[in-house]
């Protein structure tokens, strides 16, 4: 008896090309004093982002991108602008940047973000060896110009549903815009969102999370395997959490960790797992 076995190409892993080899991190984190709380376990978890990062996609060619959820126009502290040149208390204490002008993608909102200012902010431009507003792999020191980016402080807005919308939108990724070369149509996308609930009131995103997550299976072409989601927020997820909406019900691989944890190390970690299981159903086109 002779058995057929197929091809060489049979046997081999039937893993797309797209899970083999591209990953794009996209990342929203909340500038604003209401979190004020979390920012502490935040920066002390983003070592602990890029340590798995490194440690389970070492063989990926991968992006990392951070965007502010800043609402249009917003960058650094309007406290602390209003004090320039002469800066008292706590301004004075971080040595806010007075002599930057901040340039347009700064303030546009979606864009990578390369400088934070402000209270809990860097306050100090990050070094982006890609020439972009987005890190990649070949990034010296990863995981200290990762928490310069994501350190964004707590003097700002939060637009967390409509900043995750630019990000991907045409506008900011096509060529020549802020966010150019961030996005590929042949990379798993997961997008990590570190805010509050982006509740439906004046002082929410516009928009609903429905069109927000159009905005993302219109980035990737309407694959809704190509998108996994995570979010640490509240667990009873309220009617008034529309990131909760976003990250549960529009994707299939979705994870939300509890913000009240002591260590945001372990959820990160939990999610990063789906990424495998999204690569078997991802198939660039």
């Amino acid at each position: 008896m002779i058995l057929d076995v197929g091809t060489e190409q049979d046997v081999e892993s039937p893993q797309p090309a797209g899970c083999k080899g591209k990953i794009d991190f996209l990342f929203v984190i909340a500038r604003e004093a209401a979190i004020l709380e979390l920012q502490a376990k935040m920066v002390a978890a983003f070592p602990e982002f890029i340590a798995t990062i490194e440690a389970k996609f070492a063989d990926f060619d991968y992006h990392i991108m951070v965007v502010d959820a800043d609402r249009p126009g917003e960058w650094g502290s309007m406290w602390c602008d209003q004090q320039c040149p002469l800066l008292e208390d706590t301004c004075a204490e971080i040595n806010y940047p007075c002599d930057y002008i901040p340039t347009a993608c700064d303030t546009t909102m979606g864009a990578g973000t390369t400088y934070n200012a402000g209270p809990n902010a860097a306050n100090k431009p990050c070094e982006l060896a890609s020439g972009h507003r987005w890190i990649d792999k070949e990034q010296p020191d990863l995981s200290g110009t990762f928490t310069c980016l994501a350190q964004g402080g707590t003097n700002g807005g939060s637009w967390p549903g409509a900043a995750l919308s630019a990000a991907v939108s045409s506008e900011l990724t096509e060529a020549g815009a802020c966010n150019e070369g961030f996005l590929r149509d042949d990379a798993l996308l997961m997008v990590t969102i570190i805010a509050s609930y982006d509740e439906p009131s004046n002082l929410g995103s516009p928009g609903k999370p429905a069109e927000w997550a159009q905005a993302l299976l219109d980035a990737k072409h309407g694959d809704e395997d190509a998108v996994v989601m995570f979010s640490f927020g509240d667990l009873t997820c309220p009617p008034a959490d529309r990131i909760c909406d976003l990250v549960l019900w529009y994707f299939p691989y979705h994870h939300i960790a509890d913000w009240n944890a002591a260590d945001y190390g372990p959820g990160f970690d939990v999610a990063t797992d789906l990424v495998e299981t999204a690569c078997s159903a991802f198939i660039p086109g």
